[in-house]
């Protein structure tokens, strides 16, 4: 064997110190494992027409890792009193923007998992893009958290990895039907028929299915089926349709802007049924709500959160401190507190299976049930396909820009204006 020069010893000892420190070489995984570092990837929309919602949502996970990663003893959330999971793990997100489309959304997922490594997904907001997303998910066998996405069908796929944690429409629209129900018995008011408008997408078509399923099933009569296109510039037609059919009811799957819109052609079109209710966000953004001001009031709609709710979660207060941050100032709603929820679910499941294996912590995640003070009724529990069983919300209507419980009545706070009021008598 050849003997090497002195030189060519320090010379080899050198760019083998430099190979570890740039990743390469025998010890590069210590190295990087000492970081202690879980990337989680997001996938929310930041751009298009729910862009607002899409950027609380990410500012809800955010606020969820700020609050795992640091010791917050004033918060009454599980792991906020100590620092990190696993012993000192952090987690680090990297955020992608599925413009609410979801060719992007599912693009994004793979390139979070592929060229980021992320190790799992939260997301997506709009149902047609965690449909794909979720896909590529369980596809890597990794698990995707979904906070806010309201489908039915997300959690009826039969998927090990993707877990659900708001209420489905399904659900809701069981909800909105006993509304109805209510309003008939206790108010006298005679609705019989029922309008649906919905975005022609996977939210919207299973939303009006679901809502239509149940309105048989309650005894009322759907007379109008109203699909329009997302990111709409014009909702005079649909509008007039509905205003031709003059249904008592109306149930909407309208989202963001497009619901802020169909506000306002209604209110152009001088329409208004006895009664609307509405599934998920715009209803429920605050920032939309400010924005019509006093043509929002009557509205009715679901949510697991609003600022009115403070008295029935008081853990949400000093955690909606750090979100409103984040935010300039706008509150939780529904649906980005969902995804807060979502990560802090994940980070317990991470923290009890003492494991980052991804296959002890999806069996933590099915087969324990996790306190949730971000949740209405405290509680997360899943079953077969991901659907958080525990789920709650409670119907609302926007009386002077606050949201008043109203359904359950053992939840209200305040009376159903029923009618709504023309809107020339506001």
């Amino acid at each position: 064997m050849k003997h090497r020069s002195p030189r060519l010893k320090s010379w080899i000892l050198f760019m083998a110190v430099i190979g570890m420190l740039l990743g390469f070489g025998p010890g590069a995984g210590s190295l990087l494992a000492a970081e202690k570092i879980i990337k989680i990837g997001t996938i929310f929309p930041l751009t298009g027409p729910v862009a607002t919602a899409g950027q609380r949502c990410q500012a809800a996970v955010q606020t969820a890792v700020e609050i795992i990663n640091n010791k917050h003893p004033e918060i009454k959330v599980p792991l906020a009193k100590q620092e990190g999971i696993l012993n000192g793990y952090k987690i680090v997100l990297v955020h992608a923007d599925s413009q609410g489309k979801a060719d992007v959304g599912k693009a994004e997922a793979e390139r979070l998992l592929n060229q980021e490594g992320v190790w799992a997904l939260i997301g997506s907001y709009n149902s047609s893009v965690s449909k794909p997303a979720s896909f590529v998910a369980e596809r890597m066998k990794k698990i995707f958290m979904c906070g806010s996405s309201s489908s039915a069908a997300l959690t009826q796929r039969d998927m090990k990895y993707f877990f659900r944690l708001a209420p489905t429409d399904a659900t809701e629209s069981v909800d909105f039907v006993e509304v109805l129900k209510w309003v008939n018995k206790k108010k006298k008011g005679s609705v019989k028929t029922i309008g649906v408008i919905y975005e022609n997408s996977e939210f919207g078509k299973h939303a009006a299915e679901e809502a239509k399923k149940a309105a048989e099933a309650g005894g009322f009569k759907v007379i109008t089926d109203v699909p329009f296109t997302p990111g709409a510039t014009n909702l005079d037609s649909e509008v007039q349709t509905l205003k031709k059919a003059n249904p008592d009811a109306v149930l909407g799957a309208v989202l963001g802007a497009d619901y802020s819109l169909w506000v306002r052609t209604m209110k152009k079109a001088n329409w208004k049924p006895r009664i609307i209710i509405n599934y998920c966000s715009g209803y429920q953004d605050p920032v939309i709500t400010k924005q019509l001001g006093a043509d929002a009031d009557f509205f009715m709609g679901s949510s697991g959160y609003s600022p009115q709710f403070a008295s029935l979660m008081p853990a949400v207060a000093a955690v909606e401190k750090i979100f409103m941050t984040k935010t300039n100032g706008v509150p939780f709603d529904g649906n980005s507190i969902q995804e807060a929820v979502a990560m802090l679910v994940l980070a317990q499941a991470i923290e009890k299976a003492g494991s980052l294996d991804t296959e002890k912590v999806v069996k933590t995640l099915y087969e324990n049930t996790w306190d949730s003070p971000l949740s209405l009724g405290g509680k997360v529990a899943f079953a077969k396909g991901g659907q958080n069983i525990k789920a709650q919300s409670i119907v609302t209507q926007l009386q002077r820009g606050e949201y008043r419980r109203i359904y359950p009545e053992k939840m209200a706070d305040g009376k159903i204006v029923f009618p709504m009021k023309p809107w020339d008598k506001k």
